[in-house]
């Protein structure tokens, strides 16, 4: 089969397209013959060597993909060749097969096409397990995400607001601002020229955001305490804004919040298909309602790949980008 490889770490120009074995499915797995991957900024640190998969998952990039069934393995019973899916995955996505956990698959929601499945698995996996599994997002809760344009961010913003929240963003262009506004957030910070902090707490009476979901990480923790509410909780996703920051754990103390860091790549399967089941039980209503939909930039045949990793690491793009097969 078909498949993006890597001649050694470095830029988008070491991304290759080469013939591959094709993958067996183990017991409890099935293979998925690939309609579409999408690209996520973990596949450029995988790129440049900075972020490898977990033991045991497949070398090739790729994180989630959409495509139909075409071999299934021992102990399978709730899937059969030809049905379509989308897979949560921890490695193998940008190629024309990948095996995949039975349970990480999820069916392909009602009215939403087989390519543009391929934008849901990991950005309706991170949404729901940080924001509502872990954070407790509930009743009148208040929700800050920062990077409102991206993947994660559109789809937060949606997730949360069909569910009868207040949502406020950030974002760095105009453009970027207005389309968050449009899916749902309150307010689109322009965190450039404006401080979230005095816009969230002025927009609230002075209380703050009740959760959090950060991608920036150092860059933003002592102003993401500053605007969490009493018993607030920050959940840090990402470390676009460097690894390392000092903590004001009196400040901290002070809220009776919380700092949650989370990854989904690395949980063991079964925390991952827990999680699937229930973005299918929760989320799934949502999107086939048209409440909550995928949000897709760009899309590029799989021999662009180099291109659709310098567009997502440009400043340009809103929602998700796929490569097609």
């Amino acid at each position: 089969m078909r498949a993006v490889t890597t001649t050694e770490p470095g830029g988008p120009e070491v991304l290759t397209i080469s013939d591959v074995p094709d993958p067996r499915p183990g017991p409890g797995e099935v293979v998925l013959d690939v309609a579409a991957a999408a690209v996520n900024r973990a596949d450029l640190l995988q790129r440049m060597g900075l972020y490898p998969p977990p033991p045991g998952a497949s070398e090739i990039i790729g994180l989630e993909c959409s495509g139909t069934v075409s071999a299934v393995g021992d102990g399978v019973t709730d899937w059969s060749v030809g049905d379509r899916a989308c897979a949560l995955l921890a490695g193998g996505g940008y190629a024309e097969k990948v095996a995949v956990p039975a349970g990480q698959l999820m069916p392909v929601p009602d009215g939403i096409d087989l390519v543009t499945a391929a934008a849901l698995p990991e950005v309706a996996c991170t949404v729901w397990s940080n924001v509502f599994m872990t954070a407790a997002l509930d009743d009148a809760d208040v929700l800050l995400v920062h990077g409102g344009a991206g993947g994660i961010g559109t789809f937060a913003i949606q997730l949360a607001s069909a569910r009868g929240h207040r949502v406020f963003t950030t974002a760095g262009s105009p453009e970027k601002r207005e389309r968050c506004v449009a899916l749902g957030a309150e307010v689109a910070i322009d965190y450039r020229e404006e401080d979230f902090v005095e816009v969230v707490r002025e927009r609230t009476d002075g209380v703050g955001a009740d959760v959090v979901l950060d991608n920036m990480g150092a860059k933003y923790l002592d102003r993401n305490i500053d605007v969490l509410a009493d018993s607030g909780r920050l959940v840090i996703i990402g470390m676009q804004g460097g690894a390392k920051a000092e903590l004001n754990i009196a400040k901290l103390l002070g809220k009776r919040g919380a700092v949650i860091a989370t990854a989904l790549r690395s949980r063991p399967v079964e925390d991952k298909s827990w999680i699937c089941a229930d973005v299918v039980e929760h989320v799934w209503p949502l999107v086939e309602s048209g409440a909550v939909e995928p949000i897709v930039g760009n899309v590029l045949p799989l021999e662009q790949v180099a291109e659709a990793h310098r567009l997502l690491d440009g400043d340009g793009n809103i929602g998700k980008i796929l490569l097609t097969l």
